[in-house]
């Protein structure tokens, strides 16, 4: 158990020194060398992980969700709704989400693996308003992968702007603008009423997702604990 958690803790600091070198240099430009000096591990740690640069981006794609964790709602377009704002909270303090967006849409680690992020991401959106619209929440007109298409090329764009003209700096607030704009064509009049759209809810589902980290960490520990 002890040699497992330590395996899980290693692989993870390695995920976490990648996603910042490839935050700050890009898939062309990052080195395996600089993720090594950045993790603190051995050469043979890492590629047992990771056999390749290109397994160690496809690990940060994959662990971004990890913090992207928050409880299902009710109501599916305020999942919806929060899940985006979580992601801009997410994208402007963990370089696991950043560098996400960053391997997505930038040279050559777009070329390799933007397809699979990015579709991932219109799947997400499309089961989410599947749900929406068997609970009676869209409108009926409204095509759920079509719609899925549309919001995350839109918040993408939404991301990319408010990199590229603020550092990110005002990106929840862009993102809340983006479903006020937006979920007026999709939502019935009475669950669009009843929505919380805001740039203040962003910090309250990152800190739900981050107490539901806790209780899963406490959950998966305390049995060797208690042993």
């Amino acid at each position: 158990m002890a040699q497992q958690e330590r395996a899980i803790r290693t692989r993870h600091t390695i995920l976490e020194a990648a996603a910042a070198v490839f935050d700050e240099r890009g898939y062309e430009a990052a080195t395996i060398g600089e993720i090594l000096t950045r993790a603190g591990v051995t050469k043979g740690a890492l590629y047992f992980h990771f056999p390749s640069k290109q397994a160690l981006a496809e690990g940060v794609l994959s662990e971004q969700f990890t913090v992207l964790y928050m409880e299902p709602r009710v109501c599916k377009l305020q999942q919806l709704v929060d899940l985006g704002l979580l992601t801009a909270y997410r994208m402007r303090r963990n370089p696991l989400v950043s560098a996400g967006a960053r391997l997505s849409l930038e040279g050559e680690g777009a070329a390799v693996l933007g397809h699979q992020l990015i579709t991932a991401w219109i799947e997400g959106v499309e089961k989410i308003l599947l749900e929406a619209k068997e609970c009676g929440e869209l409108l009926p007109h409204v095509d759920p992968a079509e719609s899925a298409w549309i919001f995350s090329a839109g918040w993408t764009g939404v991301q990319v702007y408010s990199s590229t003209l603020n550092g990110r700096a005002d990106l929840e607030a862009r993102v809340a603008a983006f479903f006020e704009h937006l979920l007026p064509a999709v939502a019935v009049p009475a669950v669009l009423g009843k929505l919380i759209i805001t740039a203040d809810r962003a910090a309250e589902v990152a800190a739900e997702s981050d107490r539901l980290a806790q209780q899963a960490e406490y959950q998966e520990t305390a049995p060797s604990l208690a042993g």
